[in-house]
């Protein structure tokens, strides 16, 4: 029994974080995120044998990416009324369905099709992370529950591309669709029984939609920092395969190293960055998107050298693929009663962002070259950089009113 000066937070902390729980969705996560990049390594021969081009196939990938947009700016009005439970395991459940979708898919419609379930799939679930780590750990923990989930994230990114390419060279593409089903399936019996039942908790009328967050200035500053964040690093990340291939001049066993450590530092960065967070939360956030723009403009001078290349690479993947971790711990410290509103609008800045990031860049890399698409990118990050210093500076006139 509680003693009856402890407050509601001191009972919350008081609880054991459920560990298990969180491990369940983070192999959700990962076979979430493997499903999604999967057919990055696939397009030639998922597109040969669905009779489209390689261009028509990669659009599984944005079609995925569009229905990510338009359900993390609903999920929040069904999130209200719903276990949160049910809801993942309804998520789940779809991604089993959309694998086996794709797999068996007799053409190139129905392969859309499951590229969409997909998509909806990734948006709910997003969505909802920050809420569901707050209801699975005490507070102090919920940074490092987020880091655990963005961990599976972090490692599904590094291992799909080759995974796919190497299982489709044994049991085809459709094959390697396969190969995730029962991962996804796995994932769901364990949800089903670790997942405890989290009801929907009472909130103000409107509370959840999404829109009306902007009327919060903290909000609007915080998602103009995320937006402006993941515009600058996708406008330099999309492109790296290209500037190493053409400037480093790496071959392809060379290249896969490389991407690899930048993966695998993602995943250590990924680890780690409770632990700042928990120093300085927004100097953490701040120096973030500073250090990637030192990086960017050092690729620029450095990018012929394949070891200094090399190691910004592992600098990059160990900051860039962490920073998530402290966007996610800002939606649930500055919207804690109404965090699947903020999670689906920050899923929505973000993929519109590397949408954005990515087509300007693009654009540049086709019209100037490599140098204006870095600089241009490390531009923005330091504009992102600014903005997480003007968040901070509304945070706390909040806090002193």
């Amino acid at each position: 029994m509680p003693k009856k000066n402890q407050m509601p937070g001191d009972r919350a902390e008081a609880q054991p974080p459920h560990w298990g729980r969180v491990f369940a969705m983070t192999l959700c996560v990962f076979a979430l995120i493997a499903s999604e990049f999967m057919p990055v390594s696939l397009l030639t021969p998922l597109a040969a044998d669905l009779r489209v081009t390689e261009g028509l196939a990669g659009q599984g990938i944005a079609i995925s990416g569009a229905y990510t947009v338009l359900t993390s700016l609903s999920i929040s009005a069904i999130a209200g009324k719903v276990d949160r439970k049910t809801l993942l395991l309804s998520l789940t459940a779809l991604m089993c369905l959309s694998g086996v979708i794709v797999a068996m898919a007799p053409d190139y419609l129905t392969y859309m099709a499951g590229r969409a379930l997909i998509g909806v799939v990734v948006g709910g679930f997003w969505s909802m992370s920050a809420a569901t780590a707050m209801q699975l750990v005490p507070p102090s923990e919920v940074p490092r529950a987020l880091a655990i989930f963005n961990g599976g994230n972090a490692l599904a990114t590094v291992v799909a591309a080759p995974l796919g390419s190497f299982l489709a060279s044994i049991v085809g593409w459709r094959g390697a669709f396969f190969c995730l089903v029962p991962i996804a399936v796995i994932a769901f019996v364990w949800q089903w029984f670790s997942l405890p039942s989290m009801k929907a908790q009472r909130r103000a009328q409107g509370s959840g939609n999404v829109f009306k967050l902007f009327r919060n200035r903290l909000v609007v500053l915080g998602m103009l920092s995320v937006g402006v964040f993941f515009m600058g690093q996708f406008a330099l990340f999309t492109y790296l395969r290209p500037f190493l291939e053409t400037v480093t001049r790496v071959d392809v066993s060379t290249l896969s190293l490389m991407l690899l450590t930048l993966g695998v530092a993602g995943f250590v960065g990924t680890t780690f960055i409770g632990r700042f967070l928990k120093i300085g939360f927004y100097v953490t956030l701040a120096v973030i998107p500073v250090l990637m723009a030192v990086i960017a403009m050092a690729l620029i001078a450095l990018g012929t050298s394949v070891y200094a290349t090399t190691v910004l690479l592992g600098i990059w993947g160990l900051v860039a693929t962490a920073a998530p971790v402290g966007w996610w711990l800002w939606i649930a410290r500055t919207l804690p009663k109404d965090a699947e509103a903020g999670g689906g609008l920050m899923v929505a800045v973000v993929q519109l962002s590397i949408a954005l990031g990515s087509t300007v860049g693009g654009l540049l890399f086709d019209g100037s070259g490599y140098r204006s698409t870095f600089a241009f990118g490390a531009g923005l990050l330091l504009v992102g950089a600014f903005l997480v210093f003007l968040t901070a500076r509304a945070d706390r006139t909040k806090k002193s009113t």
